[in-house]
């Protein structure tokens, strides 16, 4: 299922919480919604599910076939919202099968789906536990199992890594993978930036309702301008103090005494900056990396503040 949203706009009172906001999403890839608190991405979210609807703009859904909808039906999707809402007292099971026939499913079909998700979370054996048992990481699992347990064409998914120690965040990621490979369109909005990065086909990153980049990873790197980070370990023993800002040079800072990190310009070129630094300085290596999704983030935030 691909969509395209065209120029929506959301107003709550005095609060503009989307801003003519464009994108699309296509079919059986993950997108990633980012940007701090108050971006506007629970209010895009609540949007495309149909909790609420745009002010203005368009939202539509295309389907098999050239078919095309500007509203999905229940069966269509599945949503972990921020906010959580199962049931405490009740089962696993009993709710999750609860939740498959509220999407359409028949019982027996809900159940098989049930053991076959809570065996790969390695809840199988607490299936009649009340739900109240489990700890919060637990709890969060079972909210995803309960999203995705009709097989939706699509699903959107806020803050899914929530409470997960690093075990069970590499366990969601590879849940995540599975349903895109069997061709599940993924939105997801999280603050995980390292997982996001590693996860998302394509990104969009928000501030006060705006979209202020947008695509694949490469594409943002290529929009942000912001310039190579530059690892350099030194023979001698050296200062910060020593290193000036210029105009190849955006950033310095230090790790240790032999080792120093430069964010070099988008424009700078390495090696005649390499080349000047060792007319001074013996050199014992170097390492270059591009700008992390983190580093786009905090920049993009910064940016538009």
């Amino acid at each position: 299922m691909q969509l395209s949203v065209n120029q929506i706009r959301k107003q709550y009172a005095e609060m503009l919480a989307v801003d003519d906001l464009s994108f699309e999403v296509k079919s059986g890839e993950i997108f990633a919604l980012l940007g701090p608190n108050g971006a506007g991405k629970s209010s895009t979210i609540r949007m495309l599910i149909g909790l609420t609807y745009p002010d203005t703009g368009e939202i539509v859904f295309s389907i098999d076939k050239g078919q095309t909808k500007t509203q999905l039906v229940s069966a269509d999707f599945g949503y972990l919202p921020e906010e959580r809402g199962l049931y405490q007292e009740t089962n696993i099971q009993d709710t999750l099968v609860y939740m498959g026939q509220l999407k359409g499913m028949t019982k027996s079909d809900a159940l098989q789906q049930t053991d076959v998700w809570l065996t790969s979370f390695d809840l199988i054996e607490r299936k009649k536990d009340q739900l109240k048992t489990l700890s919060k990481g637990n709890q969060q699992k079972v909210q995803l199992i309960s999203a995705i347990i009709h097989r939706p064409k699509i699903v959107f998914l806020d803050e899914p890594f929530s409470g997960l120690d690093p075990v069970n965040q590499e366990k969601v990621i590879a849940f995540l993978q599975l349903l895109k490979h069997q061709g599940t369109t993924i939105i997801l909005s999280a603050h995980q930036m390292s997982l996001v990065e590693k996860l998302a086909d394509r990104f969009l990153l928000m501030n006060e309702g705006k979209a202020t980049l947008y695509g694949s990873i490469k594409d943002i790197r290529e929009a942000a301008q912001l310039g190579t980070k530059l690892t350099v370990t030194f023979s001698e023993k050296v200062v910060i103090e020593s290193f000036e800002l210029t105009e190849q040079v955006v950033q310095v800072s230090s790790i240790d005494s032999h080792n120093i990190q430069f964010t070099l310009a988008p424009q700078c070129h390495v090696p005649r900056f390499l080349q000047t630094m060792l007319a001074e300085h013996q050199i014992e290596s170097l390492q270059t990396a591009q700008p992390s999704l983190h580093d786009i983030y905090i920049n993009s935030v910064k940016g538009a503040a």
